[in-house]
């Protein structure tokens, strides 16, 4: 008998992994012109996914449907096509669905929302305003890091405990035939999904130094 794997659902979805979960584009930066998303799958099944926006006419998504395979990650590059006075300060939103495999219906989704600033030097005022504000204001501040700093080396210890995460993500997992790794080194969903998430924080750690 054959045991699911699946993780356990939240609120009837996957959870989702995606870094950054907010994008930030400056009018006067235009290395900020171009976001990339980064979309995680610490699962033992292969998922596809699937880029939808508010506002398609403004944004070119390359790649915007694709597939994931197990303990993988892809990456997905999403250009800003009208900036312009007009489009300072609106918000528009993009939202990530995954599905898996024979099935229609999305098992989990994201929503990813994106502004165009003027300049990346009031979005830095703006955000030291904003550092004592509620949690999901100050959620933003570490993505407004990314296009401010982005030649900057972060630390040796940083960089290792990324490649520990990488490393586990590419991890056989639990039960998986065919390996010839030992078993110590069969890592479990949660184990996985820990990984993944810690990878999370320790790539904006290294934006921001």
């Amino acid at each position: 008998m054959q045991l699911d794997k699946r993780p356990r659902l939240v609120d009837g979805k996957l959870p989702v992994f995606v870094f950054p979960t907010e994008l930030v584009y400056y009018a006067d930066d235009r290395s900020s012109h171009k976001q990339v998303l980064t979309v995680y799958n610490p699962y033992d099944f292969t998922l596809k996914f699937k880029v939808l926006c508010t506002t398609r006419r403004k944004y070119a998504v390359v790649d915007a449907e694709g597939t994931i395979r197990p303990g993988c990650c892809v990456d997905v590059v999403i250009r800003h096509k009208e900036i312009n006075e007009a489009s300072y300060g609106i918000s528009d939103k993009f939202r990530l669905n995954l599905y898996e495999h024979g099935r229609r219906d999305a098992i989990g989704s994201k929503d990813i929302p994106t502004i165009l600033l003027p300049t990346s030097q009031g979005r830095e005022r703006e955000s030291e305003e904003l550092s004592s504000s509620q949690a999901e204001s100050s959620a933003s501040l570490p993505f407004t890091a990314v296009a401010r700093q982005r030649s900057a080396t972060p630390g040796p210890t940083v960089v290792l405990l990324a490649l520990v995460c990488v490393a586990a993500l590419l991890l056989p997992m639990q039960g998986e035939a065919g390996s010839s790794l030992p078993v110590y080194l069969h890592l479990t969903v949660n184990q996985k999904l820990i990984a993944a998430y810690v990878l999370g924080l320790v790539t904006m750690v290294i934006l921001r130094t």
